[in-house]
């Protein structure tokens, strides 16, 4: 249930590459979709409106990424498209908000806490870090084997505790990080099967993405965590100033 949001992604992308919709270009029709499912699951209560900010802020940030990454070649948008900006389909962004959703959800769903948290601080200037050396890599020194080794700093004392039925259970955080970073990596090998973009050594016949890149998503996963754990450190705060 948490993943409804990924799966509908990555759904929309195999079928809109096996099924051919008249008049309208693929990118377009898989923005509407997910327009629409996002409006679907936002209307049936399965995500509140504080968490439609924090994916819709997922998304811009995604986005800026996305153009930025295009721009330097590291991956392309093939396909002509109306809703395309600077080379780079609108939908993109989503794929990014997923991750915020499915955090959201299985936040919720699990009843997760965690304990051992650095504090916004800390964890909000690693963020940043991380998410400025996925531009300046380009043209200075990528940093992210250290950015590494901070995570593992910062956090080696955070666990997450969640709950499955009625018994709770405990992970590093930093795990979490890593699994996350491997299922997405597993999920990028699907999108570009289907063309969702293309690499550069896919440009010619598909081939399994590098494992590099679960570096990447283990990195860009802690700014989602980041954000959604301020999300509803803030809602907590709220409910007990309400309830005193």
């Amino acid at each position: 249930m948490s993943c409804i949001f990924p799966v509908a992604i990555f759904g929309t992308l195999a079928l809109s590459n096996l099924i051919e919709v008249p008049i309208i270009y693929r990118y377009d029709v898989v923005l509407l979709i997910l327009l629409a499912v996002q409006y679907f699951m936002y209307r049936g209560g399965l995500e509140t409106y504080d968490e439609l900010k924090v994916i819709g802020m997922f998304h811009v940030i995604g986005l800026l990424l996305e153009i930025y990454k295009v721009r330097m070649g590291s991956w392309a948008y093939p396909e002509p498209g109306l809703t395309k900006l600077l080379g780079v389909p609108l939908y993109s962004g989503f794929m990014y908000a997923s991750v915020a959703s499915y955090m959201c959800q299985v936040w919720r769903r699990l009843r997760m806490d965690m304990t051992g948290w650095p504090g916004l601080r800390a964890a909000g200037l690693l963020g940043g870090a991380i998410y400025l050396n996925f531009f300046t890599h380009h043209f200075m020194p990528d940093i992210r084997w250290w950015l590494t080794a901070l995570v593992l700093i910062v956090f080696w004392k955070t666990w997450i505790i969640y709950r499955v039925r009625d018994k709770t259970y405990r992970m590093p955080l930093t795990l979490a990080f890593f699994l996350v970073g491997v299922f997405i990596w597993l999920a990028e090998n699907i999108a570009t099967y289907f063309q969702a973009w293309k690499y550069p050594d896919q440009y010619h016949a598909w081939r399994l993405v590098s494992m590099s890149k679960i570096s990447s998503w283990f990195l860009l996963v802690i700014i989602s965590v980041i954000i959604v754990a301020q999300l509803k450190h803030v809602k907590a705060n709220r409910t007990t100033f309400r309830s005193s």
